[in-house]
């Protein structure tokens, strides 16, 4: 039997371990928070869309538009929109990639969806309110990716708050290995007693498709 494996998955478990202390006061409201949404995405329950996710949403919505030579020039985040949509037009966009691999014992069916594949290039586009560099070093995202397309060389994040655009690139040798995350992501597993909770619900579907909670 396989089991699924994301990124979002590897994220929501790796930000339980984030600098809550930023927060003050709140720090510990914060990381019983990010305790709490761990547990909610292992058991894979469905999560409602917040302003915050929407942005991101309709921003991406727009760069592809422009891609397609569409998209609404009125829009306040237009000319951000377009400098993303400059760089990745030409691009596959919404590639699944898949791949099976055994860790610890377990065969997971890796998955994910690409913004797109261009050139040996993989780009994600985030909406952010913020970004500082190296924001995404620790993030499970480009080793997963690298894992999936091996004939990828970088690993590129594209963010933007609506008027800035940022980027953060990940060669192929700068990547730590997936495996090893996910060993990590096991061994917690079974040291905090979870790991029955992701076998219920992470059971991958017989046709080896997956989907991505973004």
């Amino acid at each position: 039997m396989r089991f699924l494996m994301t990124q979002s998955l590897l994220s929501s478990w790796k930000y339980q371990w984030s600098d809550f202390e930023r927060y003050g006061e709140k720090a510990e409201e914060f990381q019983e928070k990010a305790e709490r949404d761990f547990l909610s995405v292992l058991r894979r329950e469905p999560a409602p869309t917040n302003e915050a996710i929407q942005k991101g949403i309709d921003f991406e919505r727009l760069v592809t538009d422009i891609c397609f030579g569409g998209g609404n020039n009125e829009n306040k985040y237009y000319e951000a929109a377009r400098e993303v949509a400059r760089e990745i037009k030409g691009g596959q966009f919404q590639l699944a990639a898949t791949k099976n691999v055994s860790v610890e014992g377990i065969d997971f069916l890796l998955y994910g969806r690409l913004d797109c594949l261009k050139a040996g290039v993989i780009s994600d586009i985030k909406f952010s309110g913020s970004y500082s560099v190296g924001k995404f070093f620790d993030s499970p995202q480009h080793p997963m990716y690298m894992e999936l397309v091996p004939e990828a060389r970088e690993f590129t994040y594209i963010v933007s708050n609506g008027n800035r655009v940022w980027r953060e690139t990940y060669r192929r040798d700068e990547c730590r290995s997936v495996l090893d995350i996910i060993g990590e992501f096991v061994y917690y597993l079974r040291e905090t007693k979870l790991l029955s909770i992701y076998e219920s619900f992470w059971r991958a579907k017989e046709s080896g498709e997956g989907s991505e909670k973004r």
